[in-house]
């Protein structure tokens, strides 16, 4: 895949990816996309201090990362600010800004809104998820659902989804879980997808809902989710 070539292709690329967020009724989305083989702004401040003994290749990441979220601060109005990591290495976002960034090593994006809302979004490659990993990803009755010869495809599907939906809850609950916390339903005419929590996760009960889309881009699956308080149950 050769880098993508400029501007109006990132247009196109941040465009896809806000559409996604098109069924979360009431929130306002800014979408940054950048690619982590182009030269990058250098980052600000200490964000980038836990990388100091990282590859290149993973430093760059993160700085497409990084300068896509100041992108999408840019659309909502906000001057450039600095996006430290917590211990925890997620996203520490400025007062009033919840966002999530995702990347592969020639696909990088950030979602940001100023709404009360949390939004996740993963990007993965588009191709079969490793066979060894179906029963970890997987559960018996999410792999009986998408049996037959794209299985494992659609098993890569579902490790996006529950990676972007895992990204959504997380700020909502500060709660570290596995991917048998949640089961993802496919709607694949739809391109979306619906993740219950099977267990409960802070304020979600178990049969609690995320919504969520996908769709294919340049070689890569890329699955949104968002997640409020009105998904909790009896809110």
């Amino acid at each position: 895949m050769s880098v993508m070539p400029g501007a109006v292709h990132r247009a196109q690329t941040q465009a896809v990816i806000a559409a996604l967020f098109d069924d979360a009724n009431d929130i306002s989305v800014a979408v940054g996309v950048r690619d982590p083989r182009a030269p990058q702004p250098p980052t600000l401040a200490d964000e980038a201090a836990h990388l100091r003994q990282a590859l290149e290749p993973r430093q760059r990441e993160f700085a497409a990362g990084r300068a896509a979220a100041r992108d999408a601060m840019a659309q909502l109005g906000l001057d450039p600010m600095a996006i430290p990591a917590a211990a925890d290495r997620a996203p520490l976002w400025p007062q009033g800004v919840r966002g999530s960034i995702s990347h592969s090593n020639s696909l990088c994006a950030a979602v940001l809104t100023r709404d009360a809302a949390s939004l996740g979004v993963d990007i993965e490659a588009d191709m079969p998820l490793d066979a060894d990993l179906l029963s970890t990803i997987c559960s018996d009755h999410e792999q009986a659902r998408i049996a037959g010869p794209d299985q494992l495809w659609l098993a890569k599907l579902i490790f996006s989804a529950k990676e972007a939906s895992y990204k959504a809850q997380y700020p909502l609950t500060q709660m570290l879980f596995g991917f048998d916390h949640l089961d993802v339903a496919l709607d694949l005419p739809g391109r979306a997808f619906t993740a219950t929590f099977l267990k409960p996760a802070g304020d979600f009960v178990a049969g609690d809902k995320l919504p969520g889309r996908f769709d294919q881009i340049q070689g890569h699956l890329v699955t949104a989710a968002w997640a409020d308080k009105s998904l909790f149950k009896g809110a």
